[in-house]
């Protein structure tokens, strides 16, 4: 599957266009690669990064 763009990736992960722009800038979201000056997401990163933010509580601190 050919990389995603912002909006799609969005889509995938379940958050707004604003939000992962705004989580690109902030280095809390995925992985990502530019491409000409796109920016393009590759699904293995999203899966990892979606992996990467389970937890089994509502009491587990982020560190």
């Amino acid at each position: 599957m050919p990389p995603l763009n912002t909006i799609d990736a969005a889509r995938y992960v379940g958050l707004s266009k604003p939000t992962l722009e705004r989580f690109r800038l902030t280095g809390e979201g995925p992985s990502y690669c530019k491409l000409g000056g796109a920016v393009r997401y590759r699904m293995a990163d999203l899966d990892a990064w979606l992996e990467s933010r389970l937890t089994r509580s509502t009491s587990e601190v982020l560190q």
